[in-house]
């Protein structure tokens, strides 16, 4: 998964709980303030992360809706399991 970058969604203090290694700690609450950053991220495969995929798909939605490629990974240990 060289090609990819993880953005974990769920709150600071939860990413400090436990997160994939290497991804980006990006709020579900924070995330229209990021468009223009994940935008330049194109290119590379854009997978989105939370504790159980909810927050992960509501972002992935918001996301897609602002003509970003990205996929929800869902849990963010499913997605830790796949890198």
């Amino acid at each position: 998964m060289d090609n990819s970058i993880v953005i974990d969604v769920r709150t600071p203090g939860e990413f400090m709980g436990g997160h994939v290694a290497g991804s980006i700690n990006i709020p579900l609450s924070d995330i229209q303030l990021h468009v223009d950053e994940i935008k330049a991220m194109q290119g590379k495969e854009i997978i989105l992360c939370c504790a159980s995929g909810m927050r992960s798909a509501q972002a992935t939605s918001f996301l897609k809706s602002q003509g970003i490629v990205c996929t929800n990974g869902g849990s963010w240990l499913s997605v830790n399991a796949l890198v």
